[in-house]
């Protein structure tokens, strides 16, 4: 995600960290490229194409604007949804510190048992939502067989809470945890396995193909057909202003397809391993541990 403070208006003209334009700057140049290529013919007296109507044009225009409209907002839907269950993710991890203090002890090593899976819970989704294999950097929180334990299963990071799980269960058979306790406990164990569920939802549940699909060949088609419709009244200032409709519209286009994945490393995609860093520094003040600082901006960039 990108992080920086807004720069000048100069600057943000020219500003690409975060921006699009690298990725639509070939799809920009073909446009303008065609542009004049038509207002050459025109000019040229090869084609008669200042008797073309802009009204159909306009049309056009007004449809694709309301499409790109629907599905920016769609898209953007996405990516503020999985943002809020990250941002629950934190409460439900700061409140289980909390009641696993008051309910097993401050210095009960199975309160930290249970912590450092939570934090191995939240590491191995971060990977699983990106499609990054679980490294070995997760037994800085559990033990290797634990660890191990959990790749067996289809979902580790399931397999991560089904263990806190596990060692509830076993502190209520030996009677250190009441019933009001560890139904308090597993309670917060639940939310976090329903916001995993959202997430994953949201993973596996992209915006109709179709829909899409509409979408980018009406925004081509509508870039392509603008030169015939302005050529006769600009001239050859016509592409200059179909390059800057086509920098909107193919800009919103991909954007939307930005927004569409959060889960990405994209520049705009969420911080997934900063909210992560989040969880550990929550579960190293609950447990009285060094707490590790927050992960830097890099490049003006917060992964």
């Amino acid at each position: 995600m990108i992080v920086r403070e807004r720069p000048n208006a100069v600057a943000l003209l020219f500003a690409l960290r975060g921006s699009i334009v690298p990725e639509i700057l070939p799809h920009i140049i073909c446009v303008a490229l065609f542009a004049s290529g038509v207002t050459a013919l025109s000019h040229s007296h090869l084609v008669e194409i200042s008797a073309f109507s802009v009204m159909p044009v306009t049309l056009l225009g007004i449809a694709l604007s309301i499409l790109l409209g629907f599905r920016n907002n769609a898209a953007y839907d996405r990516w503020w949804e999985a943002r809020k269950q990250w941002g629950q993710m934190v409460f439900e991890v700061r409140s289980l510190a909390r009641a696993s203090g008051s309910l097993l002890g401050e210095d009960s090593p199975v309160r930290r048992a249970l912590l450092m899976r939570v934090l191995a819970h939240a590491h191995a989704l971060n990977a699983q939502l990106r499609k990054e294999p679980l490294t070995e950097t997760l037994t800085q929180w559990v033990a290797q067989e634990t660890l191990q334990a959990a790749r067996q299963r289809s979902n580790p990071a399931e397999a991560f809470i089904a263990q806190c799980g596990q060692l509830l269960g076993a502190e209520y058979r030996q009677g250190r945890l009441d019933s009001m306790g560890l139904k308090l406990l597993d309670e917060r164990l639940t939310a976090l396995s329903g916001i995993q569920a959202a997430c994953e939802r949201i993973a596996a549940t992209p915006l109709p193909f179709a829909y899409t699909l509409l979408v980018h060949r009406t925004a081509y088609a509508y870039c392509y057909l603008l030169p015939f419709a302005l050529v006769g009244g600009l001239g050859w200032a016509a592409p200059v202003l179909v390059a800057a409709v086509a920098y909107t519209f193919f800009g919103i286009d991909k954007l939307s397809e930005h927004l569409e994945t959060p889960f990405g490393r994209d520049p705009n995609d969420l911080p997934l391993d900063a909210l992560c860093r989040i969880h550990e520094i929550s579960v190293a003040d609950a447990l009285g541990d060094p707490a590790p600082p927050p992960l830097p901006v890099k490049h003006f960039q917060l992964q």
